[in-house]
């Protein structure tokens, strides 16, 4: 490989875009209410929502904002938990791979304007939503350049079983959400989620490093795909009586659960998402060890329905990865969601 040149070390990015104090402030109270939520002191349903990439800057913001107006609706009964993805991982390793690889999706790869990039879309989302958002950790040595902006990580299904991804997720102050593998054994899930809670010493950045255990770790249900290539939801009732039992058995902190509505619960078939979130919280009010377990949803949804290629004319708001709800079916939905949880 060739080294094209070194890249600024999170410190300096940070340095050179600084939070403010009065924001980190808020960012903690902000983690504090979704860790009662995680822990059951608090009775609101999480709500991890947004488009499946962030590609574009102003319509990002454009869908907070809508969202932030949203989130005061139903504010009783939903935390909202913005999805900002700023990495994305390609099965086959081609496409879009998000704004740190990209932040112009019609340029060439530039890392050192993506590391900024990224920085200044989680900024610009504090500074006029007042939300903290959630991104995948694609990259584990990558996250120390948006540590101090994350409400949450997730850790996605093809990371889950990796070494050095499951100890940095055991060193994060913010709530992580680890996916079933693309295979669906929910053992390795809970292998994952074990030794995501437990402390570690391990290499780190140039770094020998010790985890305090993220005693947050939960799962994420999206569903897995068989031998054939098929797509098998997991969302299904039985489905979270089984997870209920693998977590009776294994001892771990705060048992709990957030379903992805989309991927392989949906074979990526994006209007699927309303049904499968409205059957969940049927589940959820059909049996107590249920609802205690399902902490949330993950919902991809974007300003317009569906997707787009990245070449041809660009529909503003509109998802050049996976395809999303938009935005009159996604508030609609939000709304449906916050009256029937009141009721479970």
């Amino acid at each position: 490989m060739d080294f094209i040149r070194k890249l600024p070390i999170p410190q300096e990015i940070k340095a050179q875009y600084p939070l403010s104090e009065e924001k980190a402030k808020k960012r903690l109270i902000f983690i504090d209410e979704l860790k009662s939520i995680l822990r059951g002191d608090t009775h609101k349903f999480i709500l991890i929502i947004g488009p499946c990439s962030a590609d574009n800057e102003d319509s990002v913001l454009e869908y907070l904002t809508r969202l932030n107006k949203l989130q005061e609706k139903v504010k009783d009964s939903i935390f909202i938990l913005p999805r900002l993805y700023t990495n994305k991982p390609r099965t086959t390793g081609d496409g879009y791979k998000g704004m740190l690889h990209q932040p112009d999706p019609n340029l060439a790869p530039d890392m050192l304007k993506g590391v900024i990039a990224i920085r200044k879309l989680h900024m610009r989302a504090i500074a006029e939503t007042d939300f903290f958002c959630s991104d995948e950790m694609l990259y584990p040595e990558n996250h120390r350049y948006l540590s101090d902006l994350l409400a949450y990580s997730a850790v996605g299904a093809r990371s889950v079983e990796n070494q050095q991804h499951r100890l940095t997720a055991s060193g994060l102050e913010e709530p992580v959400g680890l996916k079933n593998p693309t295979g669906g054994d929910l053992n390795v899930l809970m292998n994952s989620l074990k030794a995501v809670q437990h402390s570690h010493v391990f290499l780190y950045r140039g770094w020998e490093v010790q985890s305090q255990g993220n005693p947050y770790a939960h799962a994420i249900l999206r569903g897995y795909v068989n031998k054939h290539g098929n797509s098998i939801p997991n969302y299904h009732y039985e489905d979270l009586n089984f997870l209920n039992e693998l977590y009776k058995k294994s001892g771990l902190n705060n048992p709990g659960v957030i379903i992805d509505a989309n991927h392989s619960n949906s074979g990526k078939n994006y209007i699927e998402q309303i049904r499968i979130s409205k059957e969940v919280l049927h589940s959820c009010s059909l049996s107590p060890d249920i609802a205690k377990l399902v902490k949330g949803l993950m919902i991809e949804s974007y300003l317009v329905d569906g997707a787009q290629k990245i070449c041809g004319e660009h529909v503003y708001g509109q998802s050049i990865t996976d395809p999303c709800l938009g935005w009159e079916k996604t508030e609609k939905l939000v709304l449906d969601i916050a009256e029937e949880y009141q009721k479970v």
